[in-house]
């Protein structure tokens, strides 16, 4: 069992950045590729940005590349997002997520074995 805890969300104006970050207990952390997704009401859950267990792979959804960095501390056992240029469209819950397999499937809900909760992200116009 991985357990993720998510902190850093909040209300931030167009434009503006935010951090968050993904805390994770349990198993070897630097076994799991780790994700970041987002969801609004009514729509699935979208993917964001992912990194390979070494940090030497990512991805990014084209909507977010050039805006979003994601990196991890596997000393921490941590995973962050740092979200620059933020527009009313990131508006979202943003979970992270753990993967035991990297490939481009890396980018599909059902490549990832543990959630956490998630934290809401907010950003105004």
């Amino acid at each position: 069992q991985v357990q993720l805890v998510e902190s850093g969300g909040g209300l931030v104006q167009a434009g503006g950045s935010l951090r968050l970050s993904c805390a994770a207990s349990g198993r070897t952390f630097s076994n799991y590729h780790m994700g970041w997704f987002r969801q609004v009401p009514g729509k699935e859950r979208e993917f964001v940005a992912a990194i390979n267990w070494s940090a030497l792979s990512t991805y990014y959804a084209d909507s977010v590349k050039g805006r979003f960095t994601i990196s991890r501390g596997n000393a921490k056992n941590t995973v962050s997002l740092q979200m620059n240029s933020l527009k009313p469209e990131d508006s979202a819950v943003y979970y992270c997520a753990a993967a035991l397999f990297w490939s481009t499937g890396v980018v599909r809900r059902d490549a990832y074995n543990y959630w956490g909760q998630g934290t809401q992200v907010t950003v105004s116009s």
